[in-house]
C-alpha cells in the first residue's frame, strides 16, 4: 500500500483521537460530539453523542465528514460505523 506524505497505514487509538479533534468544533457548535468506541481490522466505530446523536443528518456526517477525513489520513481504516 503507497502512503501518501503525511499519512499512516494503520493509525493508533490515539492518532485517531488527535484527528478527530479537528472535526470536534464543528459538532460542538451545533450541540454534538463524537466518541472513537473502538477501532479494530480497520473499522472505526464511532458514537455521535448529544445533538448529532439525534440529528437526521447523522450519516451524512459521519459517512462525508469524519469518515473522508479519516480515511484520507489513514490509508489503513477502511470504514468508520455508527454505534448507538
Amino acid at each position: 500500500m503507497e502512503v501518501k506524505e503525511g499519512t499512516v497505514a494503520t493509525p493508533t487509538r490515539e492518532q485517531i483521537e488527535e484527528a478527530l479533534e479537528t472535526v470536534r468544533p464543528a459538532l460542538q457548535g451545533d450541540g454534538g460530539d463524537c466518541e472513537l468506541v473502538d477501532f479494530k481490522d480497520g473499522v472505526v466505530y464511532l458514537r455521535l453523542i448529544g445533538a448529532c446523536g439525534a440529528c437526521p443528518s447523522s450519516t451524512y456526517t459521519l459517512k462525508l465528514g469524519i469518515e473522508r477525513l479519516l480515511m484520507e489520513k489513514f490509508p489503513g481504516i477502511k470504514e468508520v460505523e455508527q454505534v448507538f
